[in-house]
């Protein structure tokens, strides 16, 4: 255990050194340090690269600049990295934490970072063990790269145990705040063109940013789809990845994709489809959006909605048009409501479709995306279709004009840089 301790301390802080935390994640931090001081297990998920790991090294700073914890106390663990590949189980994890303990003497709340925990075998049993003993003060926080990491038995083992953290690609404001740029419709446009992956932030040649992402849409079919479920069709996968890409903001159904892939001589059925379209939104890499009828206060089944995690997949994979900004749009007002903390459904009123129906439990939005109201028909459907829900909940528009239109009947025109 000597040897990995040693392998591993460049990764820690133990000599009150601090991490290169790259650009502050402010709003994840200030969420993120209200639930620190408690039991309970801090979970960080979210598509690989989006800055989870940086989330946690701001973290780790926070706690020893901020709230003076002893970095010794500081136990940093990243399953990515090749210093930890001899920790294969929660055993071995817990022989070298163990021994950690021992060499440092250690006394106090020691703090427990687990990064890409889902590749530790049997890792549940190493968090729920210190996570509720009472011999000892401990507090954990990991991250997973895939939405089932809490799921089924664990799920039920940890329950009212854990808060969880869903970590998306930087917004348009960090965008332009990194970027160093007025928050504009130019700056807007530029934003839906890159994206929001901080990786890509480092390149400035449109061929980098289609490899990088070429790169990391492999490694997410790959490694944490092929390599964790038994995968018959590897091309038929990706297809489907392809398929719902173009497609974003389309009402989408299994059968229909499967309809389509026989249309291309592709045979392949239901349950094949539901099976690699699940694994693909597990990653968070897509995202699935349910129709809910207001009138009934149900989902729908059959028909749904999916948004890219980030829109640099479809452009820098398929192509950028300005003939799919309207499609854009509607994918990057839906990841905003998800950053704004709402689940996010596709709205059925009388057989009228409203966009998006955004919930928390204390606030109910409605919302209508168009590219531009510059024709009386675009206005009267999307204004429209909004009039016939006769609630007093907040409903507005999103549109890209240069104008900003007048409120109408209580319904609000904005521009999606105004959407926070």
């Amino acid at each position: 255990m000597q040897s990995i301790l040693e392998k591993i301390a460049i990764y820690n802080v133990w000599d009150g050194t601090s991490y290169n935390t790259g650009y502050e994640r402010s709003d994840y931090l200030n969420t993120i340090s209200k639930y620190i001081g408690n039991k309970l297990i801090k979970v960080l998920v979210g598509q690989r690269r989006v800055g989870k790991s940086y989330v946690l090294r701001q973290v780790i700073n926070f706690l020893t600049s901020v709230k003076g914890v002893n970095p010794q106390n500081i136990f940093y663990l990243n399953k990515e990295y090749t210093a930890y590949d001899e920790i294969k189980s929660s055993s071995d994890l817990d022989s070298l934490f163990t021994y950690y303990r021992q060499q440092f003497s250690l006394t106090g709340k020691i703090y427990i970072f687990l990064d890409e925990v889902q590749n530790i075998v049997n890792w549940e049993t190493f968090v729920n063990s210190y996570s509720q003993d009472f011999t000892g003060e401990y507090e954990v926080f990991i991250t997973g790269s895939n939405s089932n990491l809490l799921s089924g038995e664990l799920a039920s083992l940890l329950s009212g145990r854990y808060v969880e953290f869903e970590i998306y690609p930087f917004s348009f404001f960090e965008f332009a705040g990194i970027k160093n740029l007025t928050v504009s419709k130019e700056s807007f446009l530029r934003y839906m063109q890159s994206g929001g992956l901080p990786e890509m932030f480092h390149f400035d040649q449109e061929e980098l940013h289609r490899h990088y992402t070429e790169s990391l849409r492999n490694t997410i079919v790959l490694r944490d789809i092929v390599g964790r479920h038994n995968i018959k069709d590897l091309s038929l996968l990706e297809e489907v990845f392809k398929f719902l890409s173009a497609n974003i903001g389309n009402l989408t159904s299994f059968s229909s994709i499967v309809n389509y892939f026989k249309s291309k001589q592709k045979k392949t059925n239901y349950e094949t489809i539901s099976s690699y379209v699940g694994f693909l939104t597990d990653t968070f890499i897509l995202h699935q959006s349910e129709r809910f009828n207001l009138r009934g206060k149900q989902l729908l089944g059959g028909e749904c909605k999916y948004y890219l995690n980030d829109l640099s997949f479809k452009n820098y994979l398929l192509g950028y048009y300005p003939s799919d900004i309207g499609n854009n749009l509607e994918n990057y007002v839906y990841m905003q409501l998800r950053r704004m903390g709402y689940q996010v459904f596709v709205g059925v009123y009388n057989k009228v479709e409203i966009d998006f129906i955004a919930l928390k439990p204390e606030k109910t939005l409605y919302i209508q995306v168009c590219y531009t109201l510059n024709e009386t028909k675009t206005i009267d459907r999307e204004f429209g279709n909004l009039l016939l829900i006769k609630d007093n909940h907040e409903k507005m528009v999103v549109s890209l004009d240069d104008i900003k239109y007048s409120d109408y009947e209580g319904i609000k025109h904005i521009r999606p840089w105004e959407l926070v």
